[in-house]
């Protein structure tokens, strides 16, 4: 895919969120598995974020995380390139007072190098797999390195090339759905309120081989290997006390080859040297 496409695709994933920026929290805030994502990905985070730190936040979305992060005493400059999630994101801000610790640009995580607030940051964050929306993600790692502070950390939750859930689908004939992070260079159709975009899946060993030597490896975990990613609709009402022992196992296994590298995501931190 030329820059071109690749450009008019984050285009489209951009537009397609925007169209549901106005509902986003209502449909995604009482879910309980993305729930669960969102404290597995926070308490992660937290192992790291020093007091005071800046952030600065890839695709932030409607600000859920930044809110979060701002109430713990961090500064966050959030960036998306969909004005829709962008003007939530503010009214959210503005509503709970933290102008001062939240500030907001449209900017596309692949334009880092023309962002207006350029300060070095102490922590780059991106969260749920907004950065599977370019099949250019070797670019958006190297452009962190400039914006990152010596010692910083980088933490990434990115859709990895094999989730074991998902394969599980073949079981059902899905086969579609089952082997679509297998496609390559092509990408995988998604689509969302009727806008269709490509996606692109990367594993951890990807990550680490771009961002080099210059940064450490601090931690890797799977996210949703064993327990049931938030399209299985209906599992937590179904199957409660099932669900409770899927989310025993995962907190055992979540560091453990495999399972570190074959859920729906996997959370993956550096500290830049």
């Amino acid at each position: 895919m030329t820059k071109t496409a690749d450009t008019e695709n984050e285009l489209k994933a951009a537009m397609a969120f925007g169209k549901q920026s106005a509902i986003f929290d209502q449909i995604y805030a009482e879910d309980p598995i993305i729930q669960y994502k969102r404290k597995r990905v926070r308490a992660h985070v937290m192992q790291y974020l020093a007091p005071n730190s800046t952030m600065l936040e890839l695709n932030a979305g409607t600000g859920e995380d930044a809110i979060y992060f701002a109430e713990k005493g961090a500064k966050i400059h959030t960036t998306d390139l969909s004005q829709g999630m962008l003007t939530v994101l503010r009214n959210k801000v503005q509503a709970r007072g933290l102008e001062n610790s939240i500030s907001s640009e449209q900017c596309s995580f692949t334009d880092l190098e023309n962002l207006q607030i350029k300060q070095p940051f102490d922590y780059i964050f991106s969260n749920f797999a907004g950065l599977n929306c370019t099949n250019r993600l070797d670019l958006v790692l190297h452009s962190m390195h400039g914006l990152l502070n010596k010692n910083g950390i980088i933490t990434l939750v990115i859709l990895p090339k094999f989730c074991l859930w998902e394969s599980s689908l073949c079981l059902k004939g899905k086969w579609k759905t089952a082997f679509r992070r297998l496609r390559g260079k092509s990408g995988a159709r998604s689509h969302i309120e009727g806008t269709y975009f490509n996606c692109w899946y990367y594993n951890p060993s990807y990550v680490q081989k771009e961002l080099g030597d210059q940064y450490e490896l601090l931690n890797l975990e799977g996210l949703c290997t064993i327990v049931p990613p938030s399209y299985i609709l209906g599992f937590t009402e179904k199957y409660p006390n099932l669900y409770r022992l899927l989310i025993k196992w995962e907190e055992k296994w979540r560091y453990i080859w495999p399972f570190r590298s074959i859920g729906d995501y996997y959370i993956i931190s550096f500290r830049k040297k």
